[in-house]
């Protein structure tokens, strides 16, 4: 599937001038494949990259790709495949559109310009219940496949200090309360779905899980105090978390205390990929790091280009950069 002091993506997402006034369709551009992808996601059949100025492109084969027909400009940021009826995409605006034809045309389901929020992430547990998450705590819920979103203000995250006031305001001021838990809580960036338990990482350290499918939050005590842009399962069953300067860490699935990976490179990673036996790291500066489970050997990607996302297509890694979509390495 699925970033100023954040990795590429995320800076692109608060900081762009992209956002339109109303919807407007995504540009057409003459190399759909070479601009800025944030976001790549695939099925046996299909694969699906999103990014810059609404842009959509799907393959068959992850050699010749076809752009989308999309209702929006706005910069996409996250993508996320449940059937050949059932995609979503999401990204600046709180912008949310879904496909029901194999990606080739969308829909728009939310738009929040007035928000000044972009969504960083979106995950579905079937073609019916999804989540939507991203900046200063943006938590939306849905149960019928997108044609309804719920915001959500998950108080679990809010500082102890802060939790007495916020219960004074929402009583004495509601609509003080609402201007106030609007930018309180720290940008949520990923969210992983296993089973019945849900991890989530982003700023400021967060990493949080949830037994409960997303109702209750337990944050982690924190280990590291920069920013998570990625959380995955590896092969053999730890929770892989990593993020700002190239730090990663560890946890066994039993266990509450995540261990250092020690990667020399400190370029952020944006994207963790579980790959055969090991799991990949993709970070800025055209980084690919292969972890074991005890230790990581990396390579460079000649173009250097940030790597936001990848995906497996047909024995192959797809991966989505700053200035397109590169194939890499043979899965076989």
């Amino acid at each position: 599937m699925k970033f100023n002091q954040y990795a590429f993506c995320l800076m692109a997402a608060l900081s762009s001038n992209e956002v339109v006034s109303a919807p407007s369709a995504s540009l057409q551009v003459a190399k759909p494949n070479s601009t800025l992808f944030t976001d790549i996601d695939s099925t046996d059949d299909q694969v699906v990259a999103v990014g810059k100025f609404g842009t959509i492109v799907t393959s068959t084969d992850g050699q010749n790709w076809q752009q989308a027909e999309v209702p929006v400009q706005s910069l996409l940021t996250a993508v996320t495949i449940k059937s050949d009826k059932a995609a979503w995409a999401c990204g600046h605006d709180a912008t949310i559109v879904h496909s029901s034809d194999n990606g080739k045309t969308w829909q728009l389901q939310q738009y929040l310009p007035e928000q000044g929020k972009p969504c960083l992430d979106i995950e579905f547990i079937d073609e019916n219940t999804g989540f939507a998450i991203g900046a200063y705590g943006m938590f939306y819920k849905t149960t019928n496949g997108g044609k309804t979103w719920k915001s959500q203000f998950i108080s679990d995250f809010v500082h102890p200090d802060d939790k007495e006031y916020l219960e004074e305001l929402k009583e004495d001021d509601p609509e003080a309360y609402q201007d106030e838990i609007k930018f309180i809580l720290p940008h949520f960036n990923r969210l992983l779905m296993k089973d019945n338990a849900f991890y989530l990482v982003g700023e400021m350290g967060l990493v949080a899980k949830s037994e409960d499918k997303g109702i209750s939050w337990q944050k982690f005590e924190e280990f590291y105090p920069g920013s998570f842009f990625s959380v995955n399962e590896t092969p053999d069953g730890q929770i892989l978390v990593a993020g700002l300067r190239g730090n990663a860490f560890t946890k066994s699935q039993s266990d509450n205390d995540f261990a250092e990976i020690d990667i020399a490179q400190t370029a952020t990673i944006n994207a963790i990929l579980p790959f055969k036996d090991s799991t990949l790291l993709f970070a800025n500066s055209g980084l690919v790091h292969a972890f074991d489970g005890h230790q990581v050997t990396s390579e460079q990607l000649p173009s250097g280009h940030a790597i936001l996302s990848a995906t497996i297509f047909n024995n192959k890694v797809i991966m989505a950069t700053e200035k397109g979509l590169i194939t890499w390495g043979d899965s076989k």
